[in-house]
This record gives C-alpha cells, sequence and structure tokens, in this order.
C-alpha cells in the first residue's frame, strides 16, 4: 500500500532524503568520473547481472513465494527467471552493434567533406521503480537495458516485495559496487522521495494514478521518464475463429499469476450468438487445468487489502445485476490463503466497478456483439489499453482492429506473448504508458543519441557572411529557387 508523506515522521523522512541523496551523489560522482563505459564494461556488467540472478536462483524463488503467500514456482521461473536470462542473452547478441555511431546524411546546402554521426551515449544515473506483480523480472530487465547503455542505476522495489528486496540488497554487493547498483525497500514514503530525486531518467512500472504522481514529481527536474502503466485489455473473438482454441488460451492467461498482470485480458467481446459456448468452453478448461485453487500452482493475490478490493468488486457487480459465473465448483475465495478462484462476469452494466477499472486479478468480464463497429466504439469510448488481442483467421478483420483500435501492443490469435519477444518495443500510449524498453527500443530509451556535426576543413560559409554582397545574394536565390 502506498504511504502518503503525510504519515511519515520528519526524522524518518530526513533519513530517507540523506539515505537516497548520498547513494545518488555517489554514482553521479562515479558517472562524471567513467561517463561511457566502453563494451567490454557493459558486457561484463550484464554477465554478472546474469550471473547475480543463477546463482540466487532458488533464494529468489523462496524470496518471491514468500512475499506472495503462495507463487507457483513455475510461474517464477517461467515469468521471472527464464526470461530474465533469455533477455539478458538477447541484449547481449546486439550489444556492440546497438552502440556503434549512425551516419546520417549532410545537408545538400552544405558542401562535402562535412560528416553527420548519431552517437548514443549514456544519460548517466536512472531511477528504476519496480512493481510486486513480476518483480525479478520489471526490475532486471530495465536494470539489464540501463546497463547496457552504459549507465549507473538506483531501484526502488515495492512494498509487497521485502523478502525479494533483502535478497537482491544483501547479494548485490557480491557483483557490483554501490556506485553502480544499489537496491531499496520500500519502507513508508520511500517511493515519494526517490521520484524527486533528480536523476536522468526514471522508469517507473505501475498503477495510472501512481503513474501520474512519478511524472509531476519527476517534472520538478526536467527528469524524462519511461512509464509502463496498465490499463483494461480488450480481446475480441471473430465467430469463425476456433472458439475452444480462443478459451484456452484467454484463460491461461487469464489464472496466470491469478490474473495479476497489466497485459491480462480484462474483458472478452464474444459474438451474441457464441455466449453460452463461451462460458461452456471456460468451465471445461477450468475443470482440466485449475481444479483446486489451493494448490501450490495456483498463486495467491498479493495481499489482504487487493483481496478484499476484488471481493468487493465481485460483490459490486453482482449486487447490480452481473451475471457471475464461478467454473471452479465447489470452491471459493480463501482469505486465510489469499486465493480466488476464476470468474466469469457477465451482463455488466457501466455503473459497475469491473466496468470502470481494471480488474487486476482473477475474474473476466464477458461482453457481447454484433458487428466488429460494436468492439470499435466501446474500446474507443475508454482509455487506450495497454494490450489488444483480436483472434481471428481473417488477416482483413485483424487488420481492422489493429487500425481502428490505438493500444501499447497487440497480439493477434493469443494474449501477452507480444511481451516476450525480445526484439519487440514494449510499452503503453496515453493512459497506459509513455516510452517504450525491451529490443533496440530499450537500448535507445536509456541513451542519449546524440546528434554530432563535423565540419570539414573547407567550408564556403565563409563566404556566405556579411555584410552580404552579389555572391551571396547569388547562392542564395539559387538555393531559394531548387530548394522550394
Amino acid at each position: 500500500m502506498a504511504v502518503s508523506i503525510d504519515e511519515v515522521s520528519d526524522t524518518i523522512r530526513e533519513e530517507i532524503t540523506q539515505t537516497l541523496s548520498s547513494s545518488f551523489r555517489k554514482q553521479r560522482k562515479a558517472y562524471l568520473a567513467d561517463p561511457v563505459p566502453g563494451y567490454e564494461q557493459r558486457r561484463e556488467d550484464l554477465l554478472r547481472l546474469k550471473q547475480m540472478i543463477n546463482d540466487n536462483r532458488e533464494d529468489i524463488i523462496a524470496a518471491v513465494n514468500q512475499d506472495y503467500g503462495n507463487r507457483s514456482r513455475h510461474e517464477t521461473q517461467f515469468a521471472d527467471l527464464i526470461s530474465v536470462t533469455d533477455g539478458i542473452n538477447d541484449i547481449l547478441k546486439h550489444l556492440k552493434k546497438w552502440m556503434k555511431p549512425q551516419k546520417r546524411h549532410v545537408d545538400s546546402t552544405l558542401y562535402p567533406g562535412a560528416r553527420n554521426r548519431v552517437i548514443p551515449q549514456p544519460l548517466g544515473v536512472t531511477g528504476i521503480i519496480v512493481p510486486w506483480n513480476f518483480p525479478v523480472y520489471l526490475s532486471i530487465m530495465p536494470l539489464a537495458f540501463a546497463f547496457a547503455a552504459g549507465n549507473r542505476a538506483m531501484v526502488k522495489m515495492s512494498e509487497n516485495s521485502v523478502a525479494l528486496t533483502r535478497l537482491f540488497a544483501r547479494v548485490s554487493s557480491k557483483y557490483f559496487p554501490q556506485e553502480k547498483l544499489a537496491w531499496f525497500e520500500e519502507t513508508g514514503g520511500v517511493g515519494i522521495e526517490f521520484s524527486q530525486i533528480p536523476f536522468d531518467l526514471i522508469m517507473f512500472t505501475g498503477s495510472g494514478q501512481t503513474g501520474k504522481a512519478v511524472m509531476a514529481s519527476a517534472a520538478r527536474n526536467l527528469t524524462p521518464v519511461v512509464l509502463e502503466l496498465g490499463g483494461k485489455c480488450p480481446a475480441v473473438i471473430d465467430p469463425e475463429y476456433p472458439l475452444e482454441k480462443a478459451v484456452g488460451r484467454i484463460m491461461f492467461v487469464k489464472q496466470f499469476n491469478a490474473g495479476q498482470i497489466c497485459t491480462n485480458v480484462d474483458y472478452v467481446f464474444v459474438h451474441e450468438s457464441q455466449k453460452q459456448a463461451f462460458v461452456d468452453e471456460a468451465k471445461k478448461y477450468v475443470a482440466k487445468h485449475c481444479p483446486d485453487i489451493n494448490h501450490e500452482d495456483y498463486t495467491s493475490i498479493i495481499d489482504e487489502r487487493a483481496f478484499d478490493r476484488l471481493e468487493s468488486t465481485l460483490e459490486d457487480a453482482r449486487t447490480k445485476g452481473a451475471t457471475i459465473v464461478n467454473p471452479s465448483e465447489g470452491q471459493h475465495s480463501n482469505r486465510e490463503t489469499r486465493k480466488i478462484p476464476m470468474h466469469l462476469v457477465l451482463d455488466t452494466t457501466e455503473n459497475m466497478t469491473i466496468r470502470q477499472r481494471e480488474t487486476f486479478g482473477p475474474f473476466l468480464m464477458v461482453m457481447t456483439y454484433s458487428e466488429p463497429e460494436d468492439v470499435i466504439e466501446y474500446v474507443n469510448a475508454n482509455d487506450r489499453p495497454l494490450a489488444l488481442y483480436p483472434f481471428t483467421k481473417n488477416d482483413e478483420l485483424a487488420a481492422l482492429y489493429i487500425e481502428r483500435i490505438m493500444s501499447g501492443g497487440v497480439t493477434v490469435n493469443d494474449a501477452l506473448f507480444h511481451v516476450a519477444q525480445h526484439d519487440l518495443p514494449f510499452g503503453g500510449v496515453g493512459a497506459s504508458g509513455m516510452g517504450h524498453y525491451h529490443g533496440y527500443e530499450g537500448f535507445v530509451s536509456f541513451s542519449k543519441l546524440r546528434p554530432v556535426f563535423y565540419q570539414a576543413g573547407f567550408s564556403a560559409m565563409k563566404y556566405l557572411r556579411p555584410p552580404y554582397g552579389k555572391f551571396a545574394t547569388k547562392v542564395f536565390n539559387f538555393l531559394m529557387k531548387h530548394k522550394s
């Protein structure tokens, strides 16, 4: 839970400020002493980062599980460990090419001999603010791009990731000096002070509400931001697409991490002729793959506050007339383990909470449509989502949804997996965020692409200086004629 700065005593606030400022000054001093690390140093930083993860795998899995109460071991392996080491490997594969200065054309009004280059250079000291839902991936991958671009980094973890934060803070010194990498636990008010540091870049992943506060704080220092937010991500199923396949793919993503994913399917549009068929297929999926929510493979809701929010959302929909379907027969919410079975929520109306905010849990709102235009109009009437998931074998229909509905990213005929593509940029648009990371765009986000013009030994510009004579008049008239 976020803590207001008003709830933190002046003494604690001063201690937080001093700790953060001291770390920032150390990293700033180190940056100024070595502002552009070479390829070998950056490669070494990335290898050490990967080694830190590989050397501490079991401890990381245990820490994440402790923070969640129960987090599926397999989900941590897949989403937080394998994806991270594979992502670092991909960066290492391309880093030398990314670092090379780019040649650019010289304006033809200047005489031959001059050169243009764009030189990628480190920004300096970066601040990374990490959420709790994929705490390894969402801390280590931004770090990997920060290091690839030659930066230093301070990382502020979530208040729901205490065990993991303490683990990283403890083991990190074996791999990196504090001047390169520093970790900070959220103990109350840390995030507020952290976002006020004059970093050279802040990357924030989390809710839109907190993202606005981070951006406002950063604006005081004119610090650029990359904001990876959330939103209500829609899927739409073409009635000609195999329904069983679509349901299986959507429900897998919906149950993964108990639905606590910013790019999860928040609601699905099903053709009005297939409403009941969708429900029936969802029941089959749950009966086969998630019959017992008390199994260790079914992840807990992160904390009691989130559990209460989800229970309240479901009750709000029920009391206002929605149809609630629990495909997990005999399974009910368990406050002690903070586990909630997946639910389908049908027949919703605009006055329901589930329509108004991102669910971020194992609830799937099912809506119906008659024509594609119905889907387009509904989605476009709301904030731009972080992701869009059209299921169709019709390329023209897929293109229609992609062209008419703006979103951060798209997966066609599945959900979530565009995020796992190393060579695709990831980022939101509008209310779902700004800026990108992953792939080359991640390197660019953490770099200054610095334009440099190299003048030739001889420049005819010396003949075009005031007082302007007949020669200058002829040259400018010639350019006016041929450049218009």
